[in-house]
This record gives C-alpha cells, sequence and structure tokens, in this order.
C-alpha cells in the first residue's frame, strides 16, 4: 500500500502513556534542555518561583510550571538561547513540623518530598536543566547564604539589637512584620504576640530610597504589584519635631522626645501626647500611681495584633502616665499617655496627639475627656468666621462628631493663622522653617518601611555564621570555617533546640581561640530564596555564591512566575538582596526580574480555593493517569488567562483531550499526501489550498503573537481554528488530489505551535508521522507572511438608512468606487425609484445608501 492509498484505518492511536515515556526518554539521553554559558544566540532567563517540598506538586504548581515551560520552549524555538531551571525553597517550618508528627527528621522528609516532586515534574515533561537544580538545605547552597550573610556584617547591613517583635505563639518563632498579614502569622493564621527579644536583622531600610525610586524601572510588572510595594515601602515626607519634658513646675527639661509628623501644621492644635507601650524607659518615665495603668495598657497592646490596633475602628485604650510635655510652638503642656494604638514601626514611637485632624485622635479625646480645639478649618464651616482671625488657643472643644479633613485655613495657630493648611501646603513649609530656625525640629522623610528580622528560634534554617565570646564580643565565623552546618540528630520531637544541643554551640572564639557559644537562631527562610536564581546561573561554583561574567551572562531574570502572595515578601526581599550584591561588587544590575507574571488560582469546580484540610485538591495524576500530561499542560493553559483565577472543569479538561487526538488524526492524514520536496507553489493551488493557506498565515500571525503576550488561551485558540481549517480541507479534497507541500507544510506548522503546549504529541507526530530526527525544541518557530494572510475576497455589509439590506463579495483590494459599484447591483432592486443622497463606504466592512 503506497502512502497516497492509506486511511484512517491507517492511523495508530493515540497512546498518551507510552508517547510521553518514549519522549521523556530522549530528551534525557540527549540533555535536550541543558542551557549554554557561551553560546552566541541571545539569552532568556525564563523562571517559575521555586516550591516548599511539603508534598507531592499540586494543581497550582502545575499550572505555574506549564506557562513557565510554554514560555521556554517557544523561547528557544524563537532563537534565543534559553536557562530554564528549577529547585527548591526547602527550609522553613512545616517541614520540621511535619518531621515532629512523623518522628523522623526534617533533612528526611524534606529530601523524600522533593524526589517526589522531581519525578513528578520530569513526569509532566518540563524542559529543566536539572543539572543546575538548587536544594536550599543543601550546605553547598546555605554555605553561600552564610558567606553573603558575612560580607553584609562587614558592610554594616546587619545589626542585632534588642526591640519588640511579632511573636507566633504556635510557630514559636518571631515574624518580620512582612510576615503579619491581616493582623495574622503569614504561615498559620494565630494572632501574634508582641515581645521584647534581641534579634537580628538586616539594615533593608538602608535602601529604601532606592526601592522606592527603582519601582519605576519595572515596567514589566503588574500595576498592582508595584503600588503594593510602594504602600508598604510607605514614604512620608514631613518633620521631627524635638518635645522637652516638663518639671514639676510644667518648666522644659532637658529630657527631649522626638515625633515624625506628616503635618506639622497642625502642631498648634496638639493638645496631648502620646507614646507606645514599647516605648524604651516608659515604665521609668511613669509615675508610681500610675504604673498599674500603663502596665495593663502595655498588657493588652501584647495580646493585640498590630494590625488591629492600627485599626480606625476599634476601640482605644490609654492611660495617662502622670507626666507633660511642653508643646514647642505655644508652651501648652501636654498630659503624656501611653496608648495601645501608637506603634514602634512607624516614626519615633512617639505621636502628638491632634484630635481636631486625626480620627482615631479625636477617638481618645472624646473617650479620655482632652480637649479638641480646631486649628484648620474649611472655609464653609459655621465655626470659620468666629475663628478665622483668632491666633491664640482658646477653643477647648468642638460641636463635630468627627475630626475635620484638616484641610483649610489655619486657626489658633499664631502669626502662621490665616495660611493655608493641608498635606504640601504653604504653612507646613512656614512652620518647618520657624522649627529650623529655633532649632526645635527640621524636615524629614519616612518610611513604613522596618528592617529585615530574619532571627528564626527554629532548627530547620540556615545557621547564622556568628560566635559570642564573653571576651571579645560578637565574632564572625572565618569564611574558610563555612558553612557551619546543623546537627543531624536533634531529637526534636522531644522538644530539643539549637540552642540545647552542646555539640552544635559549643565552639572556640576564632579571635582569642577560648570557649565560646555559637549563635543558635537560624535565619528566615526568605534570605535563602532571595538570592537562588544568582546560583542557578553558576550553581556548581566552590569560590564564589556565583560569579560576575555568568550572572551577567543570564541576569536579570527575564521572565519570572510566580503568585501575588509574594509581592510584599519574597520580592522586595530579592529587589534589596540583588542591590548589596550590587554594591559588594559581585553584579553589574539593579534589579533581578524584567517581567513579573502573577498567574491565577485554581479553584475547585465551586470556586472554592483548594487545600488538602477541604479535601478538594485535585493532584496532577488524576488528569495525567487517564489522560496523559499533555492535556493537563493544555487545560491549565486553556482554561483561563494566566493571570487570571479558575475554576477547575472536568468537561474542559475532557475537551482538550479531545481536540489533541484531533490534532493527532489531522496531522497523521495530512502526512499520509504531505511531500517537503521542492517546496510550496503558493499559485497553483486550488481554491480549497488557498483558502487553507491563506488561514495558516492568518491564524499562524494570531498565535505567535498570543504566545510572544504569554496569552496561551487564545494561542490554543487559534489551533484549534487551523485544525479545523486543515479538517475542511482534507473533507473537501481528495487525497489523490491535495497538494503535497500544503499538506507537509500545515503539519508541520500544526506541530510546531503546539508544541510548547504539547510537546510529547509535537514530538511522536514529528518523528513517526512526519518522518523527521530529533525534537520541535530544536527547530525555528514558523515564519507567516501578512500578506498570504489576507483574503482575496472580503465580504461586505450594504445598508439602506442603516439597516443591512444585503451582502456582497468584493476583491480585497477593492478601491472605494468599485465597492460601491458592487453594493448598488446588490440592492438594484430596493433604490429603484429613490434618490440615493449619499453612500457611505468603509472599505472592508459596509456600505450605506442614505436615500429619500
Amino acid at each position: 500500500m503506497t502512502d497516497t492509498e492509506r486511511t484512517a484505518r491507517d492511523i495508530p492511536a493515540y497512546d498518551a502513556q507510552a508517547i510521553e515515556a518514549k519522549q521523556q526518554r530522549l530528551w534525557e539521553e540527549r540533555d535536550l534542555f541543558a542551557a549554554s554559558d557561551e553560546s552566541d544566540r541571545p539569552k532568556k532567563y525564563v523562571l517559575e518561583m521555586f516550591p516548599y517540598p511539603s508534598g507531592d506538586l499540586h494543581m497550582g504548581h502545575a499550572r505555574n510550571y506549564s506557562i513557565g515551560d510554554a514560555m521556554a520552549r517557544q523561547a528557544h524555538m524563537r532563537g534565543f538561547d534559553v536557562l530554564h531551571p528549577i529547585g527548591f525553597d526547602a527550609f522553613g517550618l512545616p517541614a520540621e513540623n511535619a518531621a515532629i508528627k512523623h518522628n523522623t527528621q526534617p533533612a528526611t522528609w524534606t529530601y523524600k518530598n522533593m524526589d517526589q516532586a522531581v519525578s513528578t515534574m520530569k513526569r509532566m515533561g518540563f524542559s529543566y536543566d536539572y543539572d543546575r537544580m538548587v536544594r536550599t538545605c543543601d550546605p553547598d547552597y546555605y554555605r553561600w547564604g552564610q558567606w553573603q550573610f558575612l560580607k553584609m556584617w562587614e558592610k554594616g547591613l546587619v545589626e542585632r539589637r534588642d526591640s519588640p517583635v511579632n511573636w507566633c505563639p504556635s510557630c514559636n518563632t518571631v515574624l518580620a512584620n512582612e510576615q503579619v498579614t491581616e493582623g495574622r502569622c503569614w504561615r498559620c493564621g494565630s494572632v501574634p504576640e508582641r515581645k521584647n527579644l534581641t534579634q537580628w536583622y538586616l539594615k533593608i531600610t538602608d535602601y529604601a530610597e532606592e526601592l522606592l525610586d527603582d519601582i519605576d524601572q519595572l515596567t514589566g510588572w503588574p500595576e498592582r504589584v508595584k503600588q503594593m510595594q510602594r504602600n508598604w515601602i510607605g514614604k512620608s515626607e514631613g518633620a521631627e519635631i524635638d518635645f522637652a519634658l516638663a518639671d514639676e513646675d510644667g518648666n522644659p527639661t532637658d529630657t527631649v522626645m522626638t515625633v515624625f509628623t506628616t503635618r506639622p501644621d497642625t502642631l498648634f492644635g496638639a493638645t496631648f501626647f502620646l507614646l507606645a507601650p514599647e516605648y524604651p524607659g516608659l515604665m521609668e518615665l511613669t509615675t508610681p500611681e500610675n504604673r498599674d495603668a500603663v502596665q495593663e495598657v502595655i498588657d493588652i497592646a501584647a495580646a493585640t495584633s498590630t494590625a488591629d490596633r492600627a485599626s480606625s475602628d476599634r476601640e482605644k485604650h490609654g492611660a495617662f502616665i502622670g507626666r507633660y510635655m511642653v508643646n514647642p510652638v505655644n508652651g501648652r503642656l501636654l498630659p503624656v499617655y501611653a496608648a495601645d494604638y501608637v506603634l514602634t514601626d512607624y516614626g519615633t514611637g512617639a505621636v502628638m496627639g491632634v484630635p481636631s485632624g486625626d480620627q482615631r485622635d479625636f477617638d481618645f479625646a472624646r473617650k479620655y475627656g482632652l480637649p479638641i480645639p480646631p486649628v484648620v478649618i474649611e472655609e464653609d464651616d459655621p465655626l470659620f468666621p468666629e475663628l478665622k482671625d483668632q491666633t491664640e488657643l482658646v477653643m477647648t472643644d468642638v460641636p463635630w462628631d468627627q475630626a475635620m479633613a484638616a484641610e483649610g485655613v489655619l486657626v489658633q495657630s499664631g502669626p502662621f493663622t490665616g495660611m493655608k493648611g493641608g498635606h504640601n501646603s504653604e504653612a507646613v513649609d512656614a512652620i518647618i522653617d520657624w522649627l529650623a530656625e529655633k532649632g526645635l525640629g527640621h524636615k524629614a522623610v519616612n518610611y513604613r518601611l522596618r528592617d529585615w528580622l530574619i532571627s528564626r528560634q527554629r532548627y530547620w534554617g540556615n545557621p547564622i555564621p556568628m560566635v559570642h565570646c564573653e571576651h571579645c564580643g560578637i565574632v564572625p565565623v572565618p569564611y574558610d570555617q563555612l558553612p557551619v552546618t546543623l546537627p543531624p540528630d536533634l531529637d526534636l520531637a522531644a522538644g530539643e533546640t539549637l540552642a540545647e544541643c552542646p555539640a552544635f554551640y559549643e565552639t572556640t572564639c576564632p579571635v582569642c581561640g577560648r570557649p565560646a557559644r555559637r549563635e543558635t537562631d537560624t535565619m528566615d527562610t526568605f534570605t535563602c530564596s532571595s538570592w537562588y536564581y544568582l546560583r542557578y546561573c553558576d550553581p556548581h561554583d566552590e569560590e564564589l555564591p556565583f560569579s560576575r561574567e555568568l550572572a551577567d551572562r543570564w541576569m536579570p531574570v527575564d521572565n519570572y512566575i510566580g503568585g501575588i502572595e509574594h509581592a510584599i515578601l519574597h520580592l522586595l526581599y530579592s529587589r534589596f538582596w540583588t542591590k548589596v550584591m550590587r554594591d559588594l561588587g559581585l553584579l553589574d544590575f539593579d534589579e533581578p526580574f524584567t517581567n513579573l507574571l502573577c498567574q491565577g488560582m485554581v479553584k475547585d469546580a465551586n470556586g472554592e480555593t483548594m487545600s488538602k484540610s477541604k479535601g478538594n485538591v485535585v493532584p496532577p495524576s488524576s488528569v495525567i493517569g487517564p489522560y496523559g500530561a499533555d492535556t493537563m499542560r493544555m487545560a491549565v493553559l486553556f482554561i483561563a488567562p494566566p493571570e487570571k483565577d479558575f475554576n477547575w472543569d472536568e468537561e474542559a479538561v475532557a475537551g482538550c483531550n479531545r481536540f489533541i487526538k484531533r490534532v493527532w488524526r489531522t496531522v497523521w492524514e495530512l502526512s499520509f499526501s504531505a511531500d517537503k520536496g521542492p517546496g510550496l507553489d503558493a499559485g497553483s493551488l486550488d481554491g480549497a489550498g488557498k483558502t487553507l493557506l491563506r488561514e495558516l498565515h492568518r491564524l499562524g500571525i494570531k498565535c505567535t503573537q498570543d504566545y510572544d503576550r504569554g496569552q496561551y488561551n487564545t494561542a490554543i485558540s487559534a489551533l484549534m481554528e487551523l485544525t479545523n481549517a486543515a479538517n475542511a480541507y482534507l473533507n473537501a479534497v481528495p487525497q489523490d488530489r491535495r497538494d503535497p507541500a500544503l499538506c507537509w507544510l500545515v503539519a508541520w506548522d500544526i506541530c510546531a505551535m503546539i508544541s510548547p503546549v504539547c510537546p510529547h504529541l509535537a514530538d511522536e507526530l514529528g518523528q513517526d508521522a512526519l518522518g523527521v530526527d530529533g525534537s520541535f525544541y530544536e527547530v525555528s518557530w514558523p515564519e507567516f507572511d501578512p500578506e498570504l494572510a489576507k483574503a482575496d475576497e472580503v465580504e461586505i455589509a450594504v445598508q439602506i438608512k442603516g439597516k443591512v439590506r444585503a451582502r456582497v463579495n468584493v476583491p480585497a483590494g477593492a478601491d472605494k468606487d468599485s465597492i460601491e459599484a458592487a453594493a448598488r447591483e446588490a440592492v438594484a432592486d430596493q433604490l429603484a425609484g429613490k434618490e440615493v443622497l449619499k453612500a457611505v463606504v468603509v472599505p472592508g466592512r459596509l456600505v450605506n445608501f442614505v436615500v429619500r
């Protein structure tokens, strides 16, 4: 039987399991996805945020990695040398807790899960360069995290200090401010407590201004993420003002407290002074008879989350400490209160209470009977005529039910009365200048961002490479003694910690040689994930965390893919880390990620978030088993655009499988008539052939553009249309009359364009149906001609007075006169006896006749 006599009965069955196993074996044998450090091709670094190995991969991972894999594969076909690595964020509390629960060691649990995850990744056919795999719990990785910590120490970016911290009672460790979301622990959901502890910090605030300014460089990031970072950094411009503590006679002493305010123009309206419950030396300032009441406020604040304390709606709690501050502009004595809504995380932990212009101060003043004099009034306020010329503070209260907007004209404000008040107003500048002349204050900038607290009181993390010596103080571990490794056999189930393990903490001082104690805190796991993308560039370097040459070769990451939940934590920390490495001379760029795609969530069929506790998780194996990996990959890419959430849809999965089988049959049937031969002669095609060629180029252009934009759902839709067009040709033209070169071209291009989504299918068809050697990963992306995509004819709607009366086909390039003539002929009977006042011709769309 010749090829031209073959029929659908000769098409082999589509066996996803056998095909995928075969192709994955061929890819691995050829080391197909290894990135070259010396290629002349332009680079493309495609990276998905690496997973935490808490178990096997879930459908959210499948979606994230399928997006990245389609992007990486298509980029390679587009002529780039692609770096597409994978690894594991392997330290952390979940592994430690799971190990305790299962009576094993975190390392045992973690490595077992990583092996399972890699097996699943390979089964899904992802194009990772596994030789570059990074596991953050490997000593040859976390050694370099310690190395970079010591470099930051030398640069003055590491500090150990006492401060109030967020303590999670469930996780038994501290949390950075960024790890408290909506008042709860980001990992377990418990409400953190406030404790005073000695902890290690990285001074990210030294980079606050640059982190803020450089957001404007992130043109490839979602605006939502950029705004979240701007808000978190929280730059405020205003003034720092010095208030003197009053003695028993009301005279100012040498004890000064500084407040930061964005509204120095309201200074005349300050009627009380507030201190955070954590303010250093608060109890020493408090008079004996007030200490019990102040302690009660301290206890309330310690049991309340930071978010709740800062809330405008929550009832405020305060206690008079028995002391007064002197208002520097009018000498008014301001009673000092400890107040639970004042935080040390913003400003100085000391606040001037201006109840007429701040709602929380207003509520506090009403509760504790404090005066609320107006100092900034809108001109249409009933009080304005009475107060507009009033310079001295005489009113003790206002008839308002809430604070004013604090935008308007200053009253009762001494020499500044009558000036325009408000943010960035003339009064703000004038009062700052006056304070500066008197030595009582100055212009200042404040940030919401606080230094990154990296101490964690848990075992399964990167040890902080410092030593405590009674004689030499805090001493860094010498570089040649890195890594400081974790002891392998702690009895975690019995509650043993590093602080209780002499084998770990007993050491000698690197400076004096006398007995010393290792630091027993480990680093926040976000330190590990803040630079892993750099290690991928040079994963086997034994001299440095990465060479500058290879970092400059691959970085920055061109396309980074991950969840929106990392907008503040990981993404902000990584930007900071990159800038520090740049300043250490290890890099030559400012930002780590050029383009960021935040993929949507995969929810269950009812729109509920998938979780093990709900029992609604859909594992990838549930799709791969009956349908194959290509069906799973296509389904998670086709159901919705990458950035949108979607509900899991079994029917859509089955539909994707039906389409894959249709592609399988279509390409095989095209192959029966295909011949690469001398190439296509478009001029010799019949009508059906010309139609298919036009659809190939039209849909090929659309598919390519959609791939380039990362819109895989519409790229797949274009492939569906092209497959339908190919089937229409096969059904219309007998096998012996089909154009061999056209059949070859269409079959080849369908395989090429579907290969980033369904690589096993494409390679199997290429090898068996089209007789080519190798993988579509290695071929060039098809090229399409816009001229060939143009239709020979276009359909024009013919309207009379705006209503469609006919449709007519005209040559695609017809001029307006020709289009109008064809339209007149199509509705000649309906125009008979009417006067055509005007003919509106829109080429390619319509002709409208205006008649009477």
